[in-house]
């Protein structure tokens, strides 16, 4: 069977924590789980046996993290994460109509308006979106965004899969790791809910630069599929294939509106499944 290498979104920190701070304890725990949800799109209705899928899940979230980072209330955000926060939230259907001009105004009422109407589950996802984000494009050299990438590139170059999976942010941590190691070569890039395409937080700050609008694909990729569900409010667009070159397919799916954004349900859902084939 191929090698394969996931790449998790956010919120992950936890399991670092769980693992006595340990990276590779971590990486396990997240695997086992990738392998039971994958189990669920590729083979649905059959019990997961312990059949494994996942070689290794690349981790990077304890870089993301400072103590004062990962607060769930608007006030323990700092600027960056709240400025992260508006214009994100900006492209949410519906927000911008109802908070007007408050959105370029107040910066800290804005978030607050803004968490306070957010609901259950999509306010814990907010609380977490946004500081991570910030921590990861804070600048081009910024010490997270490095040892993120190293973290990944370090995983792939020791396990040469012949698939990534990423996920969330981590399809902005992959896509900027490929970029800047040539040399990586990986047969398919699936990313899943990926933010990569969002205007004024993600797009214009990748690395290497969109040139003339569009980003590209990775020049140690040979196919790239995108997976998004056209309600996930992270995946905003959806679609990439009209900023990105190079996505060779563009699935939408719909996903469980509560459960919304999550791994389990991108990797449970089967759209994978006609892609992995040839390498299962």
């Amino acid at each position: 069977m191929a090698t394969i290498i996931g790449v998790h979104g956010i919120g992950k920190y936890r399991y670092y924590q769980e693992a006595g701070n340990s990276v590779a304890g971590a990486a396990e725990a997240m695997r086992v789980k990738w392998d039971r949800y994958l189990h669920a799109g590729l083979h649905p209705g059959v019990p997961h046996g312990g059949e494994r899928y996942v070689t290794e899940v690349a981790y990077y979230a304890h870089h993301l993290i400072r103590p004062e980072r990962g607060k769930a209330r608007a006030q323990a955000m700092d600027a960056e994460s709240q400025r992260v926060l508006v214009e994100w939230a900006a492209q949410l259907e519906g927000v911008r109509e109802a908070a007007g001009e408050s959105l370029t105004g107040a910066l800290r009422w804005a978030t607050e308006w803004l968490l306070g109407r957010l609901e259950g589950r999509a306010a814990q996802f907010a609380a977490m979106f946004a500081p991570e984000m910030a921590a990861y494009l804070e600048s081009a050299n910024a010490p997270a965004r490095a040892r993120s990438r190293q973290a990944v590139a370090e995983t792939i170059r020791r396990r040469k899969p012949q698939v990534v999976i990423a996920h969330s942010l981590g399809s902005v941590v992959a896509y900027e790791t490929l970029h800047a190691n040539p040399d990586l070569r990986v047969e398919l890039l699936i990313t899943l809910g990926s933010p990569l395409g969002m205007r004024n937080v993600v797009f214009e700050r990748l690395l290497p630069a969109p040139l003339a609008g569009r980003g590209g694909r990775p020049p140690g990729v040979t196919r790239w599929v995108n997976i998004a569900d056209s309600h996930d409010i992270a995946a905003i667009p959806p679609a990439l294939r009209a900023l990105f070159t190079g996505v060779e397919h563009d699935g939408l799916v719909d996903l469980d509106w509560i459960d919304f954004h999550t791994v389990r349900k991108y990797l449970g859902c089967g759209a994978l499944t006609p892609f992995l084939k040839p390498y299962l």
